[in-house]
């Protein structure tokens, strides 16, 4: 249902080596359509993460309830991705664990702020 998803950031280089390791894991592969934003691809080609700099030229800014949830194979992986994050430099939302009876997630906010999660249902 939803093509690509986009990030604000007012540094590219710094926000592109965070989400390059820390997503090197998923195997997602990135490409670079202009100087101003870096689209990352997973396995399957389904949805994409944009980080850019704003069109507009203007300060990037945090999206009040806006986040990214990126579905992963297992708990593990939520916990892997999430200590990743946080060893890149990102900070804690919520610690890895249920949310419900079987929504696992661990939340964190990128170097500009923009609030994500790893999750796995099941």
């Amino acid at each position: 249902m939803i093509g690509y998803m986009t990030l604000g950031t007012n540094d590219l280089p710094r926000a592109c080596t965070f989400y390059d390791a820390l997503l090197e894991p998923l195997g997602v592969r990135s490409m670079e359509p202009n100087d101003r934003i870096r689209l990352y691809r997973s396995k399957g080609g389904q949805g994409m993460l944009g980080i850019a700099k704003p069109f507009d030229g203007t300060t990037a800014s945090v999206g009040n309830g806006t986040m990214v949830a990126i579905p992963v194979e297992s708990r593990d992986l939520v916990d892997t991705l999430h200590a990743k994050a946080l060893a890149l430099g990102g900070a804690d939302e919520g610690a890895p664990g249920l949310r419900g009876e079987s929504f696992y997630g661990g939340y964190f906010r990128d170097l500009d702020g923009n609030k994500l999660v790893f999750f796995k249902v099941g």
